[in-house]
């Protein structure tokens, strides 16, 4: 019959048409983007170095086999919680089971709470008004309320290139240790069902009490995105951060209140870590030189504490059994100054997430896909005692 390659042919067709003006949306800025970000929590004195306090292992969901992608967002200092962590947790990646995880860290006990499962497929589709096969890639953000937002990718049909981003607010009481989310919506970035946006790195704070939230679009081409939201979490706009066509997961550093640095995974042949920079705090961006850094298509991490900018990697070109934290004074030229993890050949050590609470630098990342490890340092002024 001559009706199902007519249909096939079709159905490729509208898939490619809306794939086309999603690219277009990606390409535009829909509204200024212009407050200033917050200034870098924390100090470093010009000479010093990290000491580690403490490191472990953020507690896993009971008969979980599967760990990736944690996110952290420190905590208000009334909250009896230090800093709080989401990670995806299953079978595997994309397992039908995988669903988002969440600790937190106890000020007074100095530990990690149980883990709570507190987003499903299910409650996914519920907003999605489809099946879900799979979660992943959990952000947070505290708003001025001090009430967490979670941005998680869900995805129906196809990969993680048909993904949506679902927006989710807290719901349980402020200060609750019980973490409970309601569904707010799916960001609306294209007419054609929002297909192919994600996240994975954290927002930047902005002045008036929003954040920019980065972001990218990965069908066919990928390419970095802000999006803008106000103070009470609702998103604004959006504006491209490169005009190159293999970069994704840009992590974002601020060298003023309105010159920001975007650094991301490169997809791409070079295996470089890309850059891209705003003057005017977001409005407009302009790719510069790629770092003279090496990524293995894997996910970075980025942070800025007082005047030192620091950044979490894999310094290699081709595998992720290496992962290093270096700083910089300028976003441009950058020092190791701990080697986190050197596994042998086929160990991952990936996704790190970095977060600036209570005077300490926290740092997580995945453990060989099986759980997510925590490192805690204190900087320390002076040279490190040999």
């Amino acid at each position: 019959m001559i009706v199902l390659p007519l249909l096939g042919r079709l159905a490729v067709s509208l898939v490619l048409i809306a794939a086309a003006y999603a690219w277009t949306v990606a390409a535009r800025v829909e509204a200024p983007m212009q407050a200033a970000a917050i200034a870098p929590p924390g100090r470093a004195t010009a000479t010093g170095h990290w000491v580690e306090r403490a490191r472990g292992s953020i507690p896993m969901p009971a008969g979980v086999l599967a760990a990736h992608a944690s996110a952290l967002v420190a905590m208000p200092p009334s909250d009896s919680a230090m800093l709080s962590a989401f990670w995806f947790a299953g079978d595997r990646e994309s397992a039908p089971n995988v669903e988002i995880a969440a600790s937190q860290f106890n000020r007074s006990s100095q530990t990690w709470t149980p883990p709570q499962l507190v987003v499903n497929r299910h409650l996914a589709a519920s907003v999605l008004g489809a099946g879900v096969r799979r979660l992943g890639n959990p952000i947070a953000w505290l708003d001025p309320r001090g009430r967490l937002h979670l941005f998680v990718v869900a995805t129906g049909l196809g990969g993680w290139s048909a993904s949506r981003i679902l927006h989710l607010e807290q719901s349980s009481p402020l200060g609750d240790s019980s973490l409970q989310f309601q569904p707010v919506g799916v960001i609306p970035l294209s007419w054609f069902w929002n297909l192919s946006y994600l996240v994975r790195t954290a927002p930047l704070p902005l002045l008036d009490g929003g954040m920019v939230l980065p972001a990218y679009f990965e069908f066919g081409m990928k390419t970095a995105v802000a999006l803008r939201f106000d103070h009470n979490g609702s998103y604004v706009g959006m504006a491209r951060i490169s005009r190159r066509t293999f970069t994704l997961q840009p992590a974002l550093l601020t060298l003023s209140p309105t010159h920001w640095l975007a650094l991301m995974r490169d997809h791409g042949k070079d295996g470089k870590i890309r850059a891209s920079e705003t003057f005017d705090a977001g409005t407009s961006w302009r790719d510069t030189k790629e770092l003279p850094l090496p990524n293995p298509d894997a996910g970075i991490a980025t942070l800025s504490v007082g005047d030192m900018h620091l950044l979490a990697y894999n310094p290699s070109s081709e595998n992720r059994n290496t992962l290093t934290l270096a700083n910089s004074n300028t976003g441009a030229d950058w020092s190791t100054v701990i080697e986190l993890e050197r596994g042998q050949e086929g160990h991952e050590y990936s996704y790190p997430a970095l977060a600036w609470a209570d005077d300490s630098l926290w740092v997580s990342y995945t453990d060989r896909r099986k759980s997510i490890a925590w490192r805690r340092f204190d900087w320390m002024p002076g040279a490190a005692t040999p």
